[in-house]
């Protein structure tokens, strides 16, 4: 992996990554001279336990410009410059100019309920220079890379004192709330460990606890004994359609034995982790015969300094779709009561994902 390391003309840093050597004299490009301003903070939430951060600055993102005013195309005209440069680089990845944590930190307001500063990172990852692909069309090298750059920015982010955690995720498709159809994601580092993974480290830590193994490592054992929903079982990798699914074609990937997070993958086991996240993507869009809006994110240990033995990477995937013709949305019972109703069963789906054949 090739990397260089840059500054935008508003302040904001920038790495470009490359299977091959870069050149030193690529400059970072912004539509935006100015430096960043705005500031979010954080509200405590007395019911839930939780806070709750608050970025008014973002209502003036940019959102599904045209093509011609595409601010993650290379630059080709430098005096209307988009966000990354020309240049023979495969990954991109900058602070985004419109942070929901980070950036520009003010001072948290005073309110009836506690408020904090909203430290973190909001990072924008740039998968390629191509807006016409996607994820699942890269090339296998060119996942790998992506794998190995989320790692290298966890080791980056998760080193700052401030940050427990940080989450890579990919929104695709406007009806998750996309608002730049070039192929991107986004990293969020932050100051807690959020409530979802939370939740699922207090789970992960009670099971290592009692059986001196892992909870994922436990189910994905049992799911590849099944057999009954398994997507992909590589020698080191599995995707599969859990047997909790809570949506329509969820589906889980992650390594067979564990590993804390992307830092920490020997390069056999990203190598299958990139054929197994691959051939999930590619069947979605096979069976829906067009683009598969999805909402995909990637689990791994927090980044505070302790040893988390019961931690296993993980991605877990989650499409909108209930059948072929409706939107899932959350109703009722989810939002208001945290607890999903399902009206198709996770084997069903599995079976119409494993009749999809892809080649690559």
């Amino acid at each position: 992996m090739h990397t260089l390391e840059l500054t935008k003309p508003d302040g904001r840093p920038m790495t470009l990554y490359a299977r091959g050597p870069l050149p030193q004299d690529l400059r970072a490009p912004s539509p935006f001279p100015d430096p960043l301003t705005g500031g979010a903070h954080l509200r405590w939430h007395p019911l839930r336990g939780e806070w709750v951060t608050y970025a008014a600055h973002r209502q003036d993102r940019t959102f599904l410009p045209p093509p011609e005013y595409n601010p993650l195309a290379p630059t080709t005209d430098p005096a209307n410059p988009t966000e990354v440069p020309a240049g023979p680089w495969d990954i991109a990845v900058f602070e985004n100019r419109f942070p929901s944590l980070g950036g520009f930190v003010a001072e948290p307001p005073e309110l009836i309920v506690p408020t904090a500063s909203a430290e973190g990172r909001c990072e924008v990852v740039v998968f390629t220079q191509d807006r016409t692909a996607s994820l699942g069309a890269l090339p296998l090298d060119h996942i790998e890379l992506l794998l190995q750059v989320w790692g290298d920015r966890t080791h980056r982010i998760g080193g700052e004192e401030v940050i427990q955690y940080v989450l890579p995720f990919e929104n695709r498709g406007a009806e998750v709330g996309v608002t730049l159809h070039h192929p991107h994601g986004q990293i969020y580092a932050y100051p807690v460990v959020p409530p979802v993974p939370e939740r699922q480290q207090r789970m992960m830590a009670e099971h290592y606890a009692k059986r001196g193994r892992g909870l994922l490592e436990d189910h994905i054992a049992a799911e590849r004994r099944d057999g009954a929903r398994m997507l992909y079982e590589g020698p080191h990798a599995v995707a599969f359609v859990p047997v909790c699914a809570r949506y329509p074609y969820e589906v889980w990937i992650a390594p067979i034995v564990p590993v804390p997070g992307f830092a920490q993958l020997a390069p056999v086991v990203r190598a299958d982790l990139a054929k197994a996240l691959k051939t999930v993507l590619m069947k979605y869009d096979a069976l829906w015969q067009r683009p598969f809006p999805y909402l995909m994110a990637w689990y791994q240990a927090p980044t505070d300094g302790k040893p988390h033995p019961e931690s296993h990477l993980h991605a877990q995937i989650w499409p909108p779709y209930r059948t072929r013709d409706r939107l899932k949305y959350l109703a009722g019972t989810e939002l208001a009561a945290g607890f999903f109703a399902m009206d198709a069963l996770p084997e069903d789906k599995a079976r119409e994902l494993q009749q999809v054949e892809v080649k690559f």
